[in-house]
């Protein structure tokens, strides 16, 4: 166990002078998270959403210990293989770290390094262990059936001075870190966001119907969902920022910095977003006032034309600098929408989590296929010639939002009382909008319910219905209708490959 700390405490000490992704503990956590299954990694986000990165974590730190012990059981018996047994360690980590989208063969170095170092100080502690001839057991001593017993001091001294040592280098790894995240802190408070040369509209009165449990019609930047594969969140510096954009079609590739994007055409718009993970009912998306450049005003200054116009490439990849490829259709991008490079949410800068310096966001699809975050490289290319990170994953390659609608309140198993009771949530329907909602109680006549005002086709919409509540047992259903007159299926299906349908239901009971 000592070991084990020890080769935590190098790996990451020297992983703060290459990078804090190539700790082991992260590079094996990512590797791990790469060849997830669709099924396992939904079961994670609907079970423990934000937390499951944690609980990866957790558990990849309690195999170690497990490892670790059954390693130390080998080295009393085989002190050579034991230690060596040690570079395992070391291997699974160089190999994870190497092999990560992001990485290179420098990433290797902290899990090398650090299971070096414990496979000598598990040898060094292990031979402490070894009895001390010409030395007889103590009065109150156990004989171990050897003349002589091990020296106690010296182990004693030896362990605690390992455990030091390696707290230490640990402790120095991660005030390094801190360091270069300080810095990338510091540049994000030095930002101000510019006036936006185009000003979204202010949120009509009666677009948040103002009903206790309802979601609120922006969300805040604290509360809004957060599902991505970064172990480690990117803190990067807004200066040394730069974004390429390059590839088939493009007559003049580019590449620019955080500034350049300052000094453009700012537009501001309020934008919904939704994961593809979303379970019917569930709570991964968020409504936010989003200020950024125009995507498509960037691909058409370095030549690109949308497939519609003649040209070649069908597919934007968008890689951040974590290593994760989105796939988004050219098309959708440059058909007129607001796709974004966004620059701030709600007021502020993008928060470290959500993107920053810059993240990319095209209204109308899930995130897994438009909302890069960290974004770094933009590549002109082709669905037929490249699959990006999640359609490697039995994802579809083209996914956009399904007409979906929720129950808010009340709540499920609620109890409310018998009378008027509002039944209210939210709809969406990215860039086709909601024109109407419907309640049903226990299977019966479908009610329309009273719509929040429409901020935009990008957004979501609240929507009530007053509910004559009689006593029993009862089951609530909504389901909406977009603006192209396609109605919400009721037809239960999972979120692979491309989003969950169905009626979100609530069961309540009315004393």
């Amino acid at each position: 166990m000592i070991a084990g700390f020890c080769a935590l405490g190098v790996a990451e000490l020297v992983a703060a002078a290459v990078r804090p992704e190539a700790g082991p503990v992260t590079a094996v956590g990512g590797a791990v998270i790469d060849r997830t299954p669709p099924a396992l990694k939904d079961f994670a986000v609907r079970n423990f959403g934000t937390a499951d990165k944690l609980v990866l974590q957790l558990g990849i730190l309690t195999l170690l210990a497990l490892f670790a012990l059954a390693v130390g059981v080998l080295a009393l018996q085989h002190r050579r293989t034991g230690s060596a047994a040690v570079l395992v360690f070391g291997a699974v980590g160089a190999v994870a770290a190497a092999g990560r989208p992001e990485g290179g063969p420098g990433d290797a170095l902290p899990s090398v390094v650090g299971a070096a170092v414990a496979a000598g100080v598990l040898y060094l502690l292990v031979g402490r262990l070894a009895p001390v001839p010409g030395r007889a057991p103590a009065a109150g001593e156990p004989d171990n059936g050897a003349r002589g017993t091990f020296d106690r001091r010296g182990f004693v001294i030896a362990a605690t001075a390992a455990a030091a040592a390696s707290a230490g280098a640990g402790l120095v790894g991660r005030r390094l870190t801190a360091s270069v995240q300080a810095g990338a802190a510091a540049s994000r408070r030095a930002v101000v966001l510019p006036v936006p040369d185009s000003a979204a509209p202010a949120v009509p009165r009666g677009a948040d119907l103002g009903i206790r449990g309802v979601s609120s019609f922006i969300t805040s930047n604290k509360s809004f969902y957060r599902v991505d594969t970064a172990l480690v969140v990117p803190q990067i510096d807004a200066g040394g920022w730069r974004l390429r954009i390059h590839g088939r079609g493009v007559s003049r590739p580019l590449t620019v910095g955080f500034h350049d994007l300052l000094e453009r055409e700012i537009v501001e718009r309020d934008i919904t977003l939704a994961c593809v993970s979303n379970e019917v009912g569930g709570p991964y998306i968020g409504n936010a006032r989003w200020i950024g450049v125009r995507l498509a005003d960037l691909l058409r200054e370095a030549g690109v034309r949308p497939p519609s116009r003649g040209g070649p490439a069908d597919q934007i990849v968008a890689r951040s600098v974590d290593g994760m490829t989105i796939g988004t259709p050219v098309e959708d991008v440059m058909d007129g929408r607001d796709a974004l490079l966004a620059l701030g949410m709600n007021g502020e800068p993008l928060p470290f989590a959500h993107g920053f310096p810059v993240r990319m966001l095209v209204p109308g699809l899930y995130g897994y296929v438009s909302a890069c975050k960290w974004i770094q490289d933009i590549e002109l290319t082709t669905f037929d010639d490249y699959d990006a990170y999640w359609v490697k994953r039995s994802w579809s390659r083209r996914a956009p939002v399904k007409t979906q609608s929720r129950i808010d309140t009340p709540r499920p198993f609620a109890s409310p009382g018998p009378g008027t009771v509002p039944v209210a949530g939210v709809a969406w329907a990215q860039h086709r909008g909601i024109a109407r909602v419907e309640v049903r109680v226990d299977g019966g006549d479908w009610h329309t319910a009273r719509l929040g005002a429409q901020d935009s086709l990008d957004t979501w919409r609240q929507w009530v219905w007053e509910w004559p509540a009689t006593s029993g047992h009862h089951t609530l259903e909504v389901r909406a209708t977009d603006r192209t007159g396609v109605t919400q299926t009721g037809e239960r299906a999972g979120t692979v490959p491309d989003g969950a349908t169905g009626w979100h239901s609530v069961v309540v009971d009315v004393p």
